[in-house]
C-alpha cells in the first residue's frame, strides 16, 4: 500500500517519489459529491497508470485575503479535509498557503509553476467551473491551451446536481447554518462530522438525569444552534453509539460567548473525559432556546431523548 503523504505547499513537492502525477486542483471545501467527481478521476487514472494521485488545495480561503472583514467560513479545517481526501484513495494532499504572492500569479503562470514543482505531472483534473490566476481570469479553456503547450492533459468534470441544481460548498454552508442536515449530508455524500476532546463540565446534565459529554468545538462555519440526532465514537475505534446532542450557548444555565457541543449517549457510554471523539450530525430536532426553569428544561430534554430513541429504534433500559 502506498504511504499517504501530506505536504504544506508546492515548495515541499520535491520530496515526492518519482513517477507520473495525476493532480486534482480546487478548494474542495467539504469534499462533497461534486468534488468527488474530480478527485475520483485523478485517483482512477493513477491506479491505471501506477502513478501518484495528488490533490492541490488551499488554505485559507482566498476571501481571507480579499475581504477579511467578511470571509467565507469553511465547512472543515485542512486536517479533516485531508483525511476525507485520503479516504477517497488520494496518495498526496498538498495544502498550498493562499498568500498575496500566490494570488498575484498570472493565469498563464500556473502550469509552468506546477511543472516546476511536480516534475512527474501528467494530467490536471478540475471542475468545469474552476477559475484561477490573478483576478480569477483563468478558466478551463485557458488551462487546456496552456497544458497543450507543455504536453499536459487536462480533464474537466461536469458539475453534479442535487434537486436539479449544481452541488456547491455555498449551498451546503447555507444548509448547515439553517440546520438542514439531511440535505447537507445528501450533497456531501457522507454525514457532517465534528471532532474534539471531551472536557470536564458543570455536570448539570447528570444532576438533571441526562449526563452529557462536553466537547468544546468552534469551527469557522457554525451549524445552527440547537438539538440534533447524532452518533459518536472515540477516534481510532469503529464503534458508533447513538446519541442526542445540543450545540450552542446554553442560554438557560449560563452566559457564554463560545458554543459547546454536549452529547447525551443513549445507553452505556464508552467515552470519557480526555478522549478525542468524532460526532456525526444526522438530523436537526429543534432550535436552542431559553427555558423559564430547570424543570422545564428537564422536561424538554426528556422529550428530545424520547424522539432520539424512536429514531434509532431503541427503548428505555
Amino acid at each position: 500500500m502506498k504511504p499517504k503523504i501530506s505536504l504544506g505547499g508546492l515548495a515541499q513537492a520535491g520530496s515526492l517519489p518519482a513517477g507520473p502525477v495525476f493532480l486534482a486542483i480546487g478548494m474542495f471545501d467539504g469534499v462533497h459529491l461534486g468534488h468527488r467527481a474530480v478527485i475520483s478521476a485523478a485517483v482512477q487514472s493513477a491506479q491505471r497508470g501506477t502513478g501518484l494521485s495528488a490533490v492541490l488545495t488551499f488554505w485559507p480561503h482566498p476571501s481571507r485575503l480579499f475581504r477579511s472583514d467578511d470571509p467565507v467560513r469553511q465547512i472543515q479545517g485542512p486536517e479533516m479535509r485531508a483525511r476525507h481526501l485520503f479516504s477517497l484513495g488520494v496518495d498526496v494532499v498538498i495544502t498550498e498557503p493562499f498568500t498575496s504572492d500566490f494570488a498575484a500569479l498570472e493565469a498563464e503562470e500556473l502550469v509552468p509553476t506546477l511543472r516546476r514543482a511536480l516534475v512527474g505531472l501528467q494530467t490536471i483534473y478540475v471542475g468545469e467551473n474552476w477559475r484561477f490566476g490573478r483576478g480569477r481570469r483563468g478558466d478551463v479553456n485557458l488551462l487546456l491551451e496552456e497544458g497543450r503547450k507543455v504536453g499536459l492533459s487536462v480533464f474537466s468534470a461536469p458539475r453534479v446536481n442535487f434537486d436539479g441544481v449544481p452541488i456547491s460548498s455555498t449551498r451546503i454552508r447555507k444548509d448547515l447554518e439553517a440546520g438542514e442536515m439531511s440535505r447537507a449530508n445528501s450533497m456531501l455524500g457522507y454525514s457532517y462530522a465534528s471532532e474534539g476532546m471531551v472536557t470536564p463540565g458543570k455536570r448539570l446534565g447528570r444532576t438533571l438525569g441526562f449526563p452529557t459529554l462536553n466537547v468544546p468545538w468552534n469551527p469557522e462555519l457554525r451549524p445552527r444552534y440547537g438539538v440534533y440526532l447524532v452518533r459518536i465514537r472515540r477516534l481510532g475505534t469503529t464503534h458508533w453509539q447513538p446519541a442526542v446532542a445540543n450545540y450552542g450557548l446554553r442560554p438557560t444555565t449560563e452566559t457564554v460567548t463560545e458554543p459547546r457541543l454536549e452529547v447525551h449517549v443513549l445507553g452505556p457510554c464508552a467515552e470519557a473525559e480526555g478522549d478525542r471523539v468524532e460526532v456525526e450530525w444526522l438530523e436537526f430536532v429543534r432550535p436552542e432556546q431559553r427555558f423559564s426553569s430547570l424543570d422545564t428544561l428537564k422536561a424538554q430534554i426528556a422529550q428530545d431523548r424520547a424522539r432520539a430513541l424512536r429514531h434509532f429504534g431503541l427503548t428505555e433500559d
